[in-house]
């Protein structure tokens, strides 16, 4: 039986470095589509089903970090590894702890790549959690399925978005412009109110038909996804 080739992304504003990875996945049997700015690499990575994304953290329009940030936010858990001249020790911790799988620094043998795809590759699907749990709230990243007890909640895509992103950091407090960047990129403290509409919306389908309510406002400083 035919089996498809996997399909990787490489979001690389560099055109040498661009061919260099395109050129050597495609030897190895990959399907390799390139984004050379960082809003085609988020647009491509939101459109297509990609068993690897690989990207660089200094793009044009938008960085590497932001692109890897709105795509697990989107639930997206395509195994990902940031090829960057940045090295610092700070830097490779930020790019894990937004879910990164590995971090390469440039300049790097392609043989070394490989082998860090194939060691990221034989972790299988569970390398990441498929869902998120606050109380009886239960989130599939994978389906997009949320359901509240035995109750499955007909979400939006931004609703669904803007939950995961509560529910990725629960009981914290999110500021109303942190959520407006992190889910509709806006950054003017004039968009505060599409959040306030938003999480209204949300909660209606969240919380109004449960007895004990699980997103909470915080007077002056925006808003938190926890059981109290």
């Amino acid at each position: 039986m035919f089996e498809q080739p996997k399909r990787a992304l490489v979001v690389e504003d560099e055109a040498k470095t661009a061919a260099f990875l395109r050129d050597g996945l495609r030897d190895h049997g990959w399907s390799v589509d390139v984004a050379k700015d960082g809003s085609e690499g988020l647009r491509l990575a939101l459109k297509h089903n990609y068993d690897l994304l690989l990207l660089d953290v200094m793009l044009p329009t938008l960085d590497g970090w932001t692109i890897l940030q709105r795509l697990r936010t989107e639930g997206r858990l395509a195994p990902a590894i940031f090829l960057t001249a940045r090295d610092e020790l700070s830097d490779r911790i930020k790019g894990l702890d937004l879910g990164a799988d590995d971090y390469l620094a440039k300049p790097f043998a392609f043989s070394e790549l490989l082998a860090r795809i194939r060691s990221i590759l034989r972790r299988g699907p569970d390398r990441l959690p498929t869902n998120l749990r606050v109380a009886e709230l239960e989130i599939n990243l994978v389906t997009h399925v949320v359901a509240r007890g035995p109750k499955q909640l007909e979400l939006t895509q931004k609703e669904f978005a803007l939950l995961v992103l509560l529910a990725r950091n629960t009981g914290e407090i999110l500021g109303r412009k942190f959520i407006a960047k992190e889910i509709w990129n806006m950054d003017s403290e004039g968009d505060s109110n599409i959040v306030d509409v938003a999480i209204r919306r949300l909660r209606r389908k969240v919380d109004y038909p449960f007895p004990k309510p699980l997103i909470h406002s915080v007077y002056g400083a925006g808003y938190v996804l926890e059981q109290r």
